[in-house]
């Protein structure tokens, strides 16, 4: 699993990805899955969206809000990607998995990244939970638990209570079939938290946390910076960090750990605020979970 990719931003998505599909064909894992922000459908990208599908097994992806920059719309993302639709259900092993797309507008006149789904998208979960015949493992971009950001809107999804009463719902009519976790990307963020019997797992960007103008800082050459002119808004990670998680039966999730360290200084050092540090770093974390 890995989320956050960006591949346009960095100057070494090449090596990240390719690290990322390497490891994944020694670790054979039953299929990979990225968790939004991938890439847009621009031809330039085309080789890296290449090294992804060059993995022998079973790959998913999630709709994250940049898939659409630079002027693409969303079914053309999901048109790129040989996908139907940005949500979607698949079974493997005796777990139903269940992906959500948080790009929905929440009127006509709704502009600028999306963090919500829709009444449709919420029937369809309904529709799908009920249908459901193994326990259930949800993933989406953004979170369906809010995560504090500096001065602006939190992370993830507007209706994150609505979306976790149906879940909640759900489980107090299930045992057997009931939702287990929840895992999304977006915030850049390591975290996971047990509400009401259900864990929401933020796994971190493979690539760096998002600083924004207010953190400025050139951490390559003035060329690289030339050409990749958002990375100076960022704290990037010097490796990839991506992950294997292995959920069983038997009642727990492992997610392996993987760390890294900043290249140039820290957010800290920069003045990020220290409320988010608890969040904030480059690494996924290793997690023993019960559920």
């Amino acid at each position: 699993m890995c989320s956050d990719v960006h591949l346009p931003t960095m100057h070494d998505s090449e090596y990240r990805i390719s690290t990322f599909i390497d490891s994944m064909a020694n670790a054979k894992p039953d299929f990979i899955i990225e968790l939004g922000d991938f890439g847009t459908p621009a031809e330039k990208y085309a080789s890296l969206f290449d090294i992804w599908n060059s993995f022998p097994g079973e790959k998913y992806h999630v709709i994250g809000n940049h898939e659409m920059d630079g002027g693409f719309s969303r079914n053309e993302a999901l048109a790129y990607r040989d996908m139907k639709s940005g949500h979607y259900t698949f079974n493997k092993n005796n777990f139903t998995f269940i992906v959500l797309d948080g790009n929905d507008p929440k009127s006509e006149d709704d502009k600028g990244y999306k963090q919500f789904i829709g009444a449709s998208q919420m029937q369809w979960l309904k529709d799908t939970l009920s249908k459901a015949i193994f326990p259930v493992v949800i993933f989406s971009h953004q979170g369906l638990v809010r995560l504090p950001n500096t001065e602006k809107e939190p992370y993830g999804l507007e209706n994150d209570s609505e979306v976790r009463e149906i879940l909640e719902e759900h489980n107090a009519n299930n045992s057997k079939n009931r939702i287990i976790a929840c895992f999304n990307g977006h915030a850049h963020y390591d975290d996971a938290q047990e509400i009401n019997d259900i864990w929401y797992i933020t796994i971190n960007s493979m690539a760096y946390k998002w600083m924004d103008e207010a953190y400025t800082q050139v951490r390559y050459s003035n060329e690289i910076d030339k050409e990749f002119k958002w990375i100076k808004f960022t704290a990037p990670y010097k490796e990839p960090l991506f992950t294997v998680v292995e959920i069983s039966s038997e009642g727990y999730i492992k997610i392996n750990g993987k760390k890294s360290e900043w290249v140039g200084p820290s957010p800290w050092e920069l003045g990020y605020p220290e409320s988010l540090r608890k969040y904030v770093k480059p690494e996924i974390s290793k997690r023993d979970l019960r559920f």
